[in-house]
């Protein structure tokens, strides 16, 4: 699985665990020019920022989560 992102995306990371909540985080630098990572991503539920290797849990979104996708972004 190749993983690409560029800055501004976001980062939607699924929990293993039914009870917990989605999180997710805006891509605030993509260290590699080919959009590989790691991240570093701004996250929303704590406002604190890290560096992510992103798991198989995670996506990568254009659009804000809780927002619909644009028509342009499918």
């Amino acid at each position: 699985m190749t993983v690409h992102a560029e800055v501004g995306n976001w980062l939607v990371v699924r929990s293993r665990l039914v009870d917990q909540p989605v999180r997710a985080g805006q891509i605030v630098d993509v260290s590699d020019p080919d959009g590989s990572p790691p991240y570093v991503v701004h996250w929303l539920d704590d406002e604190r920022t890290s560096v992510v290797f992103p798991g198989t849990d995670a996506v990568i979104a254009t659009d804000p989560p809780g927002r619909p996708a644009s028509p342009d972004h499918g």
